[in-house]
């Protein structure tokens, strides 16, 4: 994933957020750090694959009201602190006129962070794996939520054992299969084979 700056690297009166691409300093710093092995811009170009990158709200296959690489807004919502880093009013705002890629890139970086903290602390062996196991449990943890994917009960016991071929099966003996598809398919040979 290409950074969001667009060379224009000026602060803003407050010396806050740039006013080229939006971002805070902090932001700035921490563009595509991550605990993890696996490069965060890796993980954001495939869930712009996989979710889409839509700049204007819209409902999902559930009926969920959703913007931006799959930003949940009826769970999640966009905090104020969000939306006062992105310079948007008010989540009516984000209704009406919707918002830029830089600010679908810096809602799922921070949507990411979210996970990642959550599925290690739910499950502290994954920081252990390789970057290509933690890249498929964070793709399904995005897509369905940490506490279901915790549900994995027998998958996750496969992959304490490192046997990796078990959790793979297992991924595919569930519901989430039958809804995700191909996707479950690709992230199952992934986590059977180690490699994309």
């Amino acid at each position: 994933m290409k950074s969001p700056c667009k060379g224009i690297c000026v602060l803003d009166k407050e010396r806050i957020r740039c006013i080229g691409c939006g971002r805070t300093i902090e932001q700035i710093t921490n563009w595509g750090k991550s605990k993890m092995k696996y490069r965060r811009e890796d993980f954001i170009e495939k869930l712009i694959a996989h979710e889409g990158l839509v700049l204007n709200v819209y409902k999902d296959t559930l009926g969920i009201d959703t913007i931006g690489i799959g930003r949940n807004l009826e769970d999640r919502g966009i905090s104020q602190q969000e939306l006062d880093d992105l310079d948007i009013p008010t989540i009516d705002h984000v209704y009406e006129y919707g918002i830029t890629e830089a600010d679908a890139v810096y809602l799922a970086t921070n949507d990411v962070q979210i996970v990642e903290d959550e599925l290690v602390r739910a499950h502290p062996c994954v920081d252990r794996l390789d970057s290509v196991r933690q890249l498929i449990l964070m793709d399904m943890a995005f897509n369905m939520g940490v506490p279901r994917l915790c549900k994995f009960v027998n998958m996750w016991s496969a992959i304490y054992e490192e046997d990796y071929p078990t959790a793979a099966k297992e991924m595919l003996n569930s519901r989430w299969a039958k809804q995700v598809k191909s996707r479950s398919t690709k992230l199952a040979n992934a986590m059977h084979n180690g490699e994309f």
